[in-house]
């Protein structure tokens, strides 16, 4: 099998994933990757839930802003059912609220609005100058070799998801990453995307948990695991701006205003190639110190 093959299968993987079984009105069910590690990741929760407000939405309304909330960490080897509230439907907006629920108690929930689009006033913030161009950059998958916890850090790498660090990443080990303000990040889904735009929307989504709250390490030098620090989501708002494809190369700029009280702030935006401005995010992470038992640090 090729590694273009390979990219391909394991997008089709994660396709899979989002795609939910519904179950009845306004009510979905999904599943996990099998793999590690067993608390699930935040960007497929995210992910699912937009898959099932997307799905009790009329298609002509785009996502253009969602805002959640991780309250309990999620077991990924058990489903997730995803109730949907219809909370309105206007002449412009659509609102929805769904609650991520597992054994009998919500572990994520999150407002998303729909909106058909109308002609109006547009600026952009510009895309940062002189970033190296992705193709010019290693993988992230690269590093692993070179990093004796990795599997503790990050057990299960986003295969279906091609991403390329503008300078160190935050697992490189303790003492070799300088500190930076600015923390930079090449993305793609590393395959063929359908053209469905709610699913490039909810791939974003799903990426954008990956790497945000890095940038909080970022500025002090930090890395994730045993010497370093271990981290979980606490909340996550996005903001899509233009249309966009999502197996197609996009820079995720991201920085961390304010960290303090164990609790990091970070903010990011996506870009084209092409410089287009297509989504905003921020997040608030926990951030703990690691103490010698690195599986032992995630839990709020």
């Amino acid at each position: 099998m090729t590694e273009e093959q390979k990219g391909q299968q394991e997008l089709d993987e994660l396709l899979n994933v989002l795609d939910l079984e519904r179950i009845e009105n306004n009510i979905y069910r999904g599943i996990g990757p099998q793999v590690k590690p067993q608390r699930v990741f935040g960007g497929q929760v995210a992910g699912q839930a937009l898959v099932a407000a997307g799905r009790t939405t009329d298609s002509s309304r785009k996502v253009h802003s969602l805002h959640g909330y991780f309250v309990r960490p999620g077991d990924s080897r058990k489903p997730i059912v995803y109730e949907v509230e219809p909370i309105r439907d206007g002449r412009s907006f659509s609102v929805r609220r769904v609650s991520a629920i597992q054994d009998g108690k919500t572990i994520f929930f999150m407002s998303v609005s729909f909106h058909v689009g109308e002609e109006g006033l547009e600026h952009a913030e510009p895309m940062p100058k002189d970033v190296p161009n992705p193709r010019d950059l290693p993988p992230l998958s690269t590093h692993a070799e070179k990093i004796p916890n990795w599997i503790d850090i990050w057990p299960s790498v986003p295969g279906p998801i091609d991403m390329r660090y503008v300078g160190s990443s935050g697992f490189v080990p303790s003492g070799q990453r300088p500190p930076s303000l600015e923390q930079r990040v090449w993305m793609r889904a590393d395959g063929k995307l359908p053209d469905d735009q709610l699913l490039h929307v909810c791939i974003l989504t799903y990426v954008s948990d990956l790497t945000l709250l890095d940038s909080v390490l970022n500025r002090h030098g930090q890395v994730w695991g045993a010497e370093g620090y271990g981290g979980t989501s606490l909340d996550h708002a996005l903001w899509f701006h233009r249309h966009f494809r999502a197996d197609e190369w996009f820079l995720y700029d991201s920085m961390s205003p304010s960290a303090a009280s164990g609790r990091g702030l970070a903010r990011g935006q996506f870009f084209t190639e092409n410089g287009d401005h297509i989504a905003t995010a921020v997040q608030e992470g926990l951030l703990r110190r690691a103490p010698q038992g690195w599986r032992n640090v995630n839990k709020a």
